[in-house]
């Protein structure tokens, strides 16, 4: 398997995730389990079925979140270069066809948050963006149709 990079914020954010599901969501998901089990004939108890479900949902994620933090490299310790759009980047650019400006900063698809403006680095508009530089003018296709941008500004 292939390593997994991750800011900092984004490593505490998993950890912080991973303890919240094993110290409490586990404990409450069992203890749940454990009274519908008390309700008798398991074949017809909807609580018990779902009690169930819930904690297999519960165990995939958890196990999903340790695999992934096993692969978690931190992107700061890399060799990643300044002037180019690459992973960990904040990107300034500007939507030659709107006319207006944008923040995106990219990240694994793990840490990927449109809200907060970061995107991964495989979505079409992170791929997109990879390996340019400042003061490229970039089309990207994406299912809505193709986005003209114009890169102003790399930061770290």
């Amino acid at each position: 398997m292939s390593d997994v990079y991750l800011s900092r914020a984004g490593v505490q954010k998993l950890q912080d995730e991973l303890k919240e599901l094993k110290t409490s969501e586990r404990p409450t998901v069992r203890a749940a389990l454990q009274r519908a089990r008390e309700f008798g004939d398991l074949s017809e108890n909807a609580e018990y079925s779902a009690a169930k479900e819930r904690l297999m949902f519960l165990e995939q994620r958890i196990a999903k979140l340790e695999e992934t933090l096993s692969r978690a490299r931190l992107i700061e310790n890399e060799n990643i270069p300044d002037d180019k759009v690459y992973i960990g980047a904040t990107v300034e650019l500007k939507d030659l066809t709107k006319k207006k400006g944008l923040t995106y900063t990219l990240v694994s698809p793990e840490e990927a948050d449109f809200e907060e403006g970061k995107i991964s680095t495989v979505s079409p508009i992170g791929k997109g963006l990879l390996g340019k530089e400042e003061g490229d003018e970039v089309e990207i296709e994406v299912p809505a149709g193709k986005l003209h941008y114009k890169i102003l500004k790399i930061s770290r």
